[in-house]
Order: structure tokens, then sequence, then C-alpha cells
């Protein structure tokens, strides 16, 4: 009998989600960068686990918002929660109980539809030693009554194929939602325009990532198997136009052959990648880019 169910990613910014989501998924299908805010769509990743199909929403992570965008990703990563069969609260070993994972909690009590499990899993566990890792244990238990905990390494790996195999037991009987090779839901284009971000983000330094976006504006298979893909680049100001292209657009150059090398690799075909950057002061308030990135724009309001 088959098995299929959506599981929700929580978390802070860079508690690890979306590394662990690759992880799970065996492929880069969520940007992961050392800045925090990096994830904005709800990305899914679908893992396969013997007879079961588990679908990741990857929320972005939960913060205190400032801006529309902020605001509307929020509103997209408590939704992904209520909708999932399972929720896992991912929290860094060596950070603890912080100040804004129990307000996840607090938010968890009230925000999440009776009925939807919560499961722990600490991150980074090489991070601490063990006596601290089981007294940060009993604590968030204390704090709610999650179902199963975990001492995770997304990045190296330990412990995610336990979690992996107890999350696919715990998935409800059903078709599969999507076909066996399929790794995320998102269309390629929405995925790559994400690939070129992460590059962006990596590249700049600062506030500058959070002020501009990506859209694949065209996506062309050639009949020689390759693909043309043309992107613009959104920038909020005239100032910071001249900063993603680089002195003699050598910034821009380099970010369009490290997106295109990862691109070329997820669509498994030659990628051609063409980039522009282009001012549109006010794109934070524009309700198309919002729909692009799969964020609602009505969730910005205040």
């Amino acid at each position: 009998m088959t098995r299929a169910g959506f599981v929700a990613l929580i978390g802070e910014p860079n508690a690890g989600k979306s590394t662990l989501l690759n992880r799970m998924v065996g492929a880069k299908v969520s940007i992961v960068t050392h800045k925090v805010q990096t994830t904005r769509a709800r990305i899914r990743g679908v893992a396969m686990e013997g007879d079961a199909q588990i679908v990741f929403v990857d929320t972005p992570g939960l913060f205190r918002p400032r801006r529309r965008l902020d605001r509307a990703m929020v509103a997209a990563a408590w939704g992904g929660a209520a909708d999932a069969d399972l929720i896992v609260l991912l929290i860094e070993a060596h950070r603890g109980l912080t100040e804004g994972a129990a307000s996840i909690i607090d938010s968890l009590k009230d925000r999440v539809p009776q009925g939807v499990r919560v499961a722990l899993a600490i991150n980074k566990i090489d991070r601490v030693k063990a006596e601290a890792l089981l007294g940060l244990a009993k604590d968030m238990n204390e704090a709610f009554p999650f179902i199963e905990t975990f001492m995770i390494s997304a990045e190296k790996g330990h412990g995610v194929d336990r979690l992996k195999q107890w999350l696919a037991s715990q998935m409800p009987e059903g078709e599969w939602f999507y076909p066996e090779d399929q790794i995320a839901d998102l269309p390629m284009r929405v995925i790559a325009a994400e690939i070129t971000r992460e590059k962006l983000t990596l590249r700049l330094h600062e506030e500058l990532p959070y002020q501009l976006t990506v859209e694949t504006e065209k996506w062309e298979d050639r009949p020689d198997g390759s693909t043309r893909i043309d992107q613009i680049v959104y920038v909020a100001r005239d100032g910071h136009k001249g900063i993603v292209l680089g002195n003699k657009g050598e910034t821009i150059k380099q970010v369009g052959q490290a997106a295109r090398i990862d691109i070329t690799e997820f669509i498994g075909r030659p990628a051609h990648l063409f980039l522009q950057v282009k001012v549109r002061p006010n794109w934070l308030e524009e309700p198309e880019r919002y729909t692009e990135m799969g964020l609602d724009f009505k969730d910005g309001n205040a």
C-alpha cells in the first residue's frame, strides 16, 4: 500500500530547513545561503522513501516581520504549516530555546489546527556536547508536547535517514501526489530564478539582496537539446543596479556563470543564461512580483 502526505518544515531563519530539505530530496530545490530570510516561496520538495512519498513544504523562516514582503513570507509559512499532515520544528542545538523559538512554540498553540502533529528536530548537533543536547530536548518537550524528538545534522547527514524513515511511516495511506521522478512542484522557471537569486545573495552583502528579485522572462527549449533562459534582476534603486552589475559588468557575469552551472545540473541539459538588470523602484509593492514568488500580496497587509 502506498503512502503520501505533506510535511511542513518550520523554524527561525537559518535553522537549516533548506539544507535538510535538499538532503532529504537528494537534489538542490531550495536556496541555501548564509543569509537569513532567503527562502521566499513555499518550495515543495518531493522525497521517496520505500512505498511512501513525502512532500515537503519548505516555509520561509519565521521572524518578526517589518515590511510587506516579510509579512507575506510569514503568512506563507503559517499557511504551509496549517495545511500539512505533520509539522517538524527545526531548532539549532547551539542556540537552544531562543526567544524566536519560544515565540514559534506559542504560535503553534494558536495557529495550528488541532490534530496536526508536531515533531522536533534539533539540528547542528555536532556543535554541542551530548549532555547539553539532552537538557535542551527536555526543555523543549516541557514547552510543547512534541510527538517525537530527533537529533540531526542536516549539513553532515547525521540522523537524517532515521528522521526520513519515521516521516515516511507517519504518512497517510493513499496514492502518490507526484510522479516518482519529480522532485519539486515549482515550475522550472521559478527554480531557475531562485538559483540566480541565490548566487546574487552570496555575492552581495548587507541589505541589498532583500531589495532585489529575479524573474525568468523567457524559457526556450532548443532543437539542439539546450535551453535558452532570459532572466531579469529587478532592483529598487539606481545605485543598486551598479552594485549588481559590478565594475565593467564583472559581478553579474560571474553570477550568471555560477547560476548557469547549477541550472544546467538541475534541468539535466545545457543552459544558456542571459541576465538583465532593471530598476523598478516599487517592485516590493507590485502584486505580480509576489505571485511570481508563490506568495499572496494581500498577506503583506499589516
